[in-house]
């Protein structure tokens, strides 16, 4: 699978932050959405943000596809809502 780079902008939502995702991740890694909680599917993914790396997931939402960014990573990453980030992202090697 290969690594996507990407830049966007920090938005916040109802619960975390996130970044747009320019791609649908089902097309470009081949891989088929799965169950990620309870009613959600999506990706598992490796990703870099500003030279920080974590896990977490790209959802679908509103015929867009989201990277989600918990608090935790963004205060990590010392980014915040509005600013303009790099990202890298991978799926998930489980």
């Amino acid at each position: 699978m290969r690594k996507r780079t990407f830049k966007a902008e920090l938005r916040s939502g109802h619960k975390d932050h996130a970044v747009e995702v320019p791609f649908d991740p089902s097309v470009e890694w081949n891989l088929q959405p799965r169950p990620l909680w309870r009613g959600r599917r999506g990706h598992s993914v490796n990703a870099t943000v500003n030279g920080f790396s974590f896990e977490s997931s790209i959802v679908p939402r509103q015929q867009k596809f989201y990277l989600l960014i918990d608090a935790e990573a963004a205060n990590a990453a010392g980014v915040f809502d509005g600013a303009r980030v790099e990202v890298d992202v991978e799926p998930y090697a489980e």
